[in-house]
């Protein structure tokens, strides 16, 4: 399905409603990597969480498009988020077309979420990168009453940057120790990528018996610092406003 034709929200849009969250990722498995335990956390708060993927992971060396669909949707409803679509924009050519913003645009007219996570602008991968840029231009154009894309302009509150392999201080962690188990049975969903079986099965970082270890250091470590078990750290581009400098009752 090409963007223009996701712009109209035919059959891919089916569902999609307002929420709370709206969390994009490049390929079905990021959104689970970088936080799938503040979606769980959000969830278990009662927020609405809606989840996009930008591509079906095409270019992908394991698993074919329907496998990893048939998986980012398993793994949603472990998180047990609202609802989860696919723009179904090209692997490794994100950017490369107006339209794909224009898709964006009209995804985030069309939930009118609160709060907007998108994949942190430095990272090994190319397509996070370009990711990162796409969704800042695209929920930013959803806010101009004048571009054109589908839907009424809607501004969220704020974008969240979240992270997928690379990270630096956050400007603040949720704390998912409570439903981090949610996280890893959300992770093990994506069987082609993180435990592909078969003589096409190809070794990549992914299937590394270390890159579980990797997001798990990074979220314990993030936590440690935080003084709980497990944490997922975001950036945000604006100052975080508080209302005085006494600690409140869930401040660590």
């Amino acid at each position: 399905m090409s963007p223009a034709s996701f712009s109209g929200f035919g059959a891919a849009g089916a569902g999609i409603e307002p929420v709370d969250l709206l969390a994009i990722g490049p390929h079905p498995d990021d959104i689970e990597i970088g936080m799938g335990g503040t979606v769980a956390t959000h969830v278990a708060l009662g927020h609405r969480v809606g989840m996009c993927d930008l591509t079906a992971g095409e270019m992908g060396s394991n698993g074919t498009v329907d496998e990893r669909l048939a998986e980012a949707e398993a793994a949603r409803q472990v998180l047990n988020a609202a609802w989860r679509v696919n723009l179904r924009l090209p692997d490794r050519a994100l950017g490369s077309s107006d339209e794909h913003a224009r898709a964006v645009a009209g995804l985030v007219r069309r939930s009118r979420p609160k709060a907007v996570a998108i994949p942190y602008w430095s990272d090994r991968h190319p397509d996070h990168v370009a990711a990162s840029r796409l969704l800042t231009d695209g929920v930013f154009n959803a806010g101009l009453r004048r571009y054109a894309a589908d839907g009424d302009a809607w501004k969220p509150e704020w974008i969240c940057y979240y992270f997928i392999n690379d990270s630096v201080v956050p400007s603040f962690v949720i704390d998912v120790s409570e439903h981090y188990e949610v996280k890893r049975r959300a992770l093990a969903c994506h069987v082609t990528q993180f435990t592909p079986a078969g003589r096409n099965a190809v070794a990549t970082r992914l299937t590394s018996s270390t890159f579980q270890q990797l997001i798990e250091s990074r979220d314990a470590q993030f936590g440690a610092l935080a003084g709980v078990a497990y944490a997922e750290g975001f950036v945000v581009k604006q100052p975080v406003v508080r209302p005085h400098l006494i600690p409140t009752w869930n401040d660590r």
